[in-house]
């Protein structure tokens, strides 16, 4: 292409290029690119002199040649599909005709900051500094699977819809980037395709927006973090994706609004998490699913979960902040009426862990009446006179109040009743309260039972007695055996 075959605004840029300067056809600062289509040919420029500048463009000694164009209307398809351009390119406040192409491309910078673009096709881009997508608009679908940045990937407040298409509005599925994902503000009416990424800083999506109903509106499976993943007043509407995902650092979802109802908000199954963040904010709009995730730290408050939560396999180390046993315990019993024995054991580890022991036996015994309900009607009703009588063993208090009971009333009645010797001659001197003993404790003898027998109601008392002995010794060497295998 000769410099004579350009029009005066392509001429404008073709001469900037070799110096390294910039070139601004806007009229004031803050218009808005979106009205490019009606732009005249004062300040449209063809896609083909841009790639050819990119890719032949003339140099000056001592100068650094630079594609740097504000405002500007861009004309035809900027096709840099296999090519290797050395020279930055920023391509601010512009309005593209068409799809621009940079399929397995290989650039040192692009910026397509605050542009309004029909869709981007850069699968397989290699950019050897940073990616720049700054308050853009999308209006079809950014294809950037297998794309590899060196740098940091900014989208803040970048906007992403594809209403005719049926892929994803934003793919970075199998991505590498080097520093962070910079996208706080984002939006996006469509899927974001992140599963098989890996970001080596942070990725952060703090106050995004993200619409999908019903449907996957970031899909994230497998999804390496080296940094954070910053989810802080998110507003999603559909369901977040983090199976098998890895973040090092913190799953931050304070203050997020999830919104899929009667299906899962957020299913993190098999994830490994440094921590956790559950916080602040309304209850997710639909369930969670953290079965087999692994999280160093996991803060969570109660007020955040929602009616369904799947905890099974669920490992944590630390569970903050510190509650009572009594606001942790309806979380383990959301899961869609499952008793999940791992998820008590998990919580009670976890009171151990800071010295809660009293909170541990409450989780204990809460176990133990939730499995009591998987139990057939005789085992079911076993478990009803365990907890009653010592609460599984984890009430030991209460063994002695039905000890003392029972030995006060066989006190007194035997003491108002002597019940006849067996054999008056060898008989001991009766004395109620050891006779009383000798029923209720099913090893020790005093030499009582065996010498006198009561007749009547008292004979009846006695079996009474002998049997809640019994119950009592059974539960309470239960809850002991118990106590000393946690131990």
């Amino acid at each position: 292409m000769e410099i004579n075959d350009l029009t005066p605004a392509e001429e404008r840029v073709w001469r900037a290029f070799s110096r390294g300067e910039s070139v601004d056809f806007r009229t004031e600062t803050d218009e808005d690119a979106a009205a490019g289509a009606g732009w005249g040919a004062e300040r449209t420029v063809r896609a083909a002199v841009l790639r050819t500048l990119l890719l032949n463009g003339p140099q000056e000694d001592g100068e650094i040649a630079t594609l740097s164009l504000a405002g500007a209307r861009v004309s035809g398809m900027l096709d840099l599909q296999y090519a290797t351009v050395d020279h930055p390119a920023r391509l601010r406040h512009c309005y593209f005709d068409e799809v621009p192409r940079f399929y397995a491309c290989r650039l040192r910078e692009l910026n397509l900051s605050e542009s309004v673009l029909p869709g981007l096709t850069s699968h397989a881009v290699q950019v050897e500094g940073v990616l720049r997508m700054t308050r853009s608009r999308f209006r079809g679908p950014v294809r950037l699977g297998g794309a590899q940045i060196a740098g940091s990937l900014y989208m803040e407040s970048a906007e992403f819809s594809a209403p005719d298409a049926a892929e994803p509005v934003l793919q970075l599925n199998q991505a590498t980037v080097g520093d962070d994902v910079h996208a706080p503000g984002l939006k996006a009416h469509g899927e974001i395709r992140l599963n098989g990424a890996t970001v080596n800083g942070s990725v952060n999506l703090t106050d995004a927006r993200l619409r999908r109903p019903g449907q996957v509106a970031l899909d994230a499976v497998t999804l390496g973090v080296e940094g954070d993943l910053l989810l802080r007043q998110v507003d999603v509407e559909g369901w977040i994706g983090l199976r098998g995902a890895r973040v090092a650092g913190r799953l931050d979802l304070s203050y997020a609004r999830l919104s899929n109802p009667g299906d899962m908000a957020l299913r993190a199954s098999s994830c490994t998490v440094g921590e956790l963040w559950l916080r602040r904010g309304e209850p997710l709009g639909g369930g969670l699913n953290l079965r087999r995730a692994q999280v160093e730290v996991l803060f969570v408050e109660p007020e955040k979960l929602p009616d369904t939560v799947r905890l099974d396999g669920l490992g944590y180390t630390t569970l903050t902040p510190h509650e009572p046993a009594e606001r942790r315990l309806p979380m383990l019993e959301r899961d869609d009426d499952r008793y999940v024995p791992h998820a008590y054991e998990q919580l009670t580890a976890a009171y151990r862990r800071i010295g809660d022991d009293d909170a541990a036996r409450v989780v204990q015994l809460a176990k133990q009446r939730r499995h009591r309900h998987t139990l057939p009607w005789y085992g079911r009703l076993w478990g009803r006179v365990q907890d009653a009588t010592v609460g599984y063993g984890f009430r030991p208090l209460r063994a002695a109040v039905w000890l003392l009971s029972l030995m006060a009333v066989g006190s007194v009645s035997y003491a108002l009743h002597h019940p006849p010797a067996l054999k008056p001659d060898e008989a001991p001197a009766f004395n109620p309260v050891f006779y009383t003993l000798d029923l209720l404790l099913p090893v020790i003898s005093f030499g009582q039972e065996g010498a006198f027998a009561p007749k009547g109601p008292y004979q009846y008392l006695s079996y009474v007695l002998v049997l809640t002995g019994w119950i009592l010794a059974t539960t309470v060497v239960a809850g002991v055996t118990r106590t000393v295998s946690r131990q």
